[in-house]
């Protein structure tokens, strides 16, 4: 089921707010961060330029947060070097979208943004 647009338009502002702060200005022609929604969830990329070629940019995905309707909550997920999905065990589930992209900010082990 896809997200309401109350929910798409506040996790919207979150992120947006989250990867202009993430990034200082004088890197964004090098790295960028960015997401995009499908259905009940969101996935957040690092995006950068390659090096042999600085007009070309990767997309790497670096976290998903997945919603449940019936409860409201959000679920963290990382991906691994396959870019295979996996709940992120640090965080339980919640309903306040911010808390878990504080915890992707902290990056406490690592599997974030290494």
């Amino acid at each position: 089921m896809a997200l309401s647009d109350t929910v798409k338009h506040q996790v919207d502002a979150g992120l947006r707010a989250f990867c202009e702060k993430r990034i200082p200005p004088h890197a964004r022609h090098q790295v960028r961060l960015s997401y995009d929604f499908h259905e009940n969830r969101v996935t957040l990329y690092e995006d950068r330029t390659v090096l042999s070629d600085p007009t070309r940019w990767t997309h790497m995905p670096i976290a998903r947060f997945r919603h449940a309707a019936k409860t409201g909550e959000w679920t963290l997920f990382c991906a691994d070097r396959n870019d295979r999905w996996h709940r992120y065990q640090r965080c339980e589930p919640t309903r306040r979208f911010e808390a878990l992209l504080d915890e992707v900010d902290r990056d406490p082990t690592g599997i974030f943004f290494g």
